[in-house]
């Protein structure tokens, strides 16, 4: 199974608009949830101010914005093969 991701967001944020297109340009699609911080406190209380942040779910690691193109690539490429060690 290929690595799973989610996209720490919450309703009306421009930032996490972008990071999603970043996803979708990264080919992500299906491989990725968003995930609406205003659902879960724990969630909330962590990441309110610093939204949008992308997490691997089974490695546990997180990419906070501000991220770049690039830079974003390169992360999820390291999450995939931390995975598969």
């Amino acid at each position: 199974m290929r690595t799973q991701f989610e996209l720490y967001s919450t309703w009306g944020c421009h930032l996490c608009e972008s990071a999603e297109q970043m996803l979708q340009k990264a080919r992500m699609g299906g491989r990725y949830q968003v995930v609406d911080i205003v659902d879960r406190p724990d969630l909330f209380e962590r990441y309110r101010t610093l939204i949008p942040v992308i997490a691997c779910v089974k490695t546990q690691d997180t990419l906070g914005w501000p991220f770049e193109q690039q830079q974003l690539e390169t992360w999820l490429q390291y999450c995939e093969a931390k995975d598969v060690n």
